[in-house]
Formats: structure tokens, C-alpha cells, sequence
């Protein structure tokens, strides 16, 4: 049964996208900044950019059954390659466990004030 998961933030909306997916033992987690989605703001701090993102995606995967030890593959997309490192410091205490398959990207994200989007893939074994 597929399964529609929301934060409530308005790009969703306006996108026509969920947050998360699940269908059957896969949850699916959108690409997701760093916006702290209860003042709908943009922390300028790259770090706590990628705590809030984690931060959206750990209650988007509970929301949805799921928690950050299900997560099997994980994506990054920062902005500047400078990036990594302090990504790297706030990723690696969520997945210290779980680790993941990962691929971190620089590439352009769709507004300025953006510097990393992580999307995230859980599976759930049924057994």
C-alpha cells in the first residue's frame, strides 16, 4: 500500500511532491534542505543546515514507520565542495550506525541561501 508522507511545508504544495513515499518495506525520502520548518527559515550555517535536514528526514521516516537505521542509501548534494567536511561532522554522528551507501555530489540547488540537500532511502525488512 503506498503511502503519502508530509512536513506540511508549503514548496510541497506548490511542487506537487511528498516528502516521503513509503510503498510496501521501501520508504522513499525527498531531496530536503536545511529549513527549519517551524519558522520557515534558512540557518546560513552549513552545519546546521544538514542538522536540519537530518532533523526533517528522521521525522519524516518516523512519521512514515521508519528510523534512521532502515536508511540502505543515502544522497548529498552541497554547493561547494568546501562543504563536505562540515557535512560530513553533522552526517556521520546520524549514521554512525547504519552507514548507509552514499554518493555526495557538488552541483547548484534551486536558491541561493541553499548549500546542501540530502535525500535518503530506507528499506524496512518484512521478515
Amino acid at each position: 500500500m503506498r503511502q503519502l508522507i508530509s512536513t506540511g511545508s508549503p514548496f510541497e504544495a506548490v511542487a506537487g511532491y511528498s516528502r516521503a513515499v513509503v510503498d510496501g518495506p521501501w520508504c522513499f525520502v525527498s531531496g530536503t534542505t536545511g529549513y527549519d520548518y517551524a519558522t520557515m527559515t534558512m540557518p546560513g550555517d552549513i552545519s546546521q543546515q544538514a542538522e536540519n535536514a537530518m532533523a526533517t528526514i528522521a521525522r519524516a521516516l518516523d512519521d512514515a514507520g521508519f528510523s534512521i537505521s532502515d536508511v540502505v542509501r543515502v544522497r548529498y548534494i552541497i554547493t561547494d565542495a568546501a562543504h563536505a567536511d562540515p557535512v560530513f561532522s553533522v552526517v556521520g554522528r546520524w549514521f554512525a550506525d547504519t552507514r548507509p551507501a552514499a554518493t555526495m555530489m557538488v552541483a547548484g540547488l534551486i536558491r541561493p541561501e541553499m548549500k546542501v540537500e540530502i535525500e535518503a532511502t530506507a528499506f524496512r525488512n518484512p521478515a
